[in-house]
């Protein structure tokens, strides 16, 4: 017995409708399993989402990062005090370096305006280009003290040799200072400071000696 043409085209209809069937029962199937997933297994309520950042567990933070901050940290603040005592080390050695230069030059220049001041008769050549003014007290720790100022009026280079002496009430030379200037330029000046090494009391006046070019 032969098979029409109808019967054959029906029963291919029927199977493909089955097969599409089935695979929408499994999209279906397949779509309810996520979503019970993301529910986290409660049946009959939509899944909830949260709309802040979730905070982070500290129970899982080390504490060796803050140790290791904190340990250079003191590192640090050691090495920037003892770079700072070193720095006012040094500065402490170079300010007394500079005090003992400045002490020898003085005490040079002293030695040589003394020398030659020795033999000179009178008060010198050169007392109209020497100038005398006292200094405050309160600028020398209470001690006498004058500012000598010593030009070179000449058209010449020329050095000067100053002798200043300090009185006391009775018009006595209880003191005497030299100062001078080398090698001063014309029209140049120069304004060395003289101190007494007397005590405050009695009260002392100083006098410009001698005054010599050289």
């Amino acid at each position: 017995m032969s098979t029409t043409p109808s019967r054959t085209t029906g029963k291919r209809l029927r199977t493909r409708a089955a097969g599409a069937a089935a695979a929408v029962v499994v999209t279906v199937l397949g779509a309810a399993g996520l979503v019970s997933c993301d529910s986290g297994g409660d049946e009959g309520r939509s899944p909830t989402f949260s709309d802040g950042p979730t905070p982070p567990d500290t129970a899982s933070f080390s504490g060796g990062a803050p140790s290791a901050l904190a340990s250079a940290a003191s590192s640090a603040a050691s090495a920037a005090r003892e770079s700072a005592s070193s720095a006012a080390a040094s500065a402490s050695a170079r300010e007394s370096e500079r005090a003992a230069s400045i002490g020898a030059e003085t005490e040079r220049s002293r030695k040589q305006a003394e020398d030659a001041l020795k033999g000179v008769e009178g008060r010198g050549n050169a007392l109209g280009e020497v100038a005398m003014t006292g200094k405050p007290r309160a600028e020398t720790d209470g001690r006498l003290a004058v500012v000598v100022t010593i030009t070179n009026k000449t058209g010449e280079e020329a050095s000067y040799a100053v002798q200043v002496d300090f009185l006391d009430p009775s018009g006595k030379v209880v003191e005497t200072q030299f100062t001078g200037a080398e090698d001063l330029a014309p029209g140049g000046r120069k304004q060395p400071l003289v101190i007494s090494r007397e005590p405050a009391e009695p009260v002392l006046t100083p006098r410009l000696t001698k005054a010599q070019r050289y």
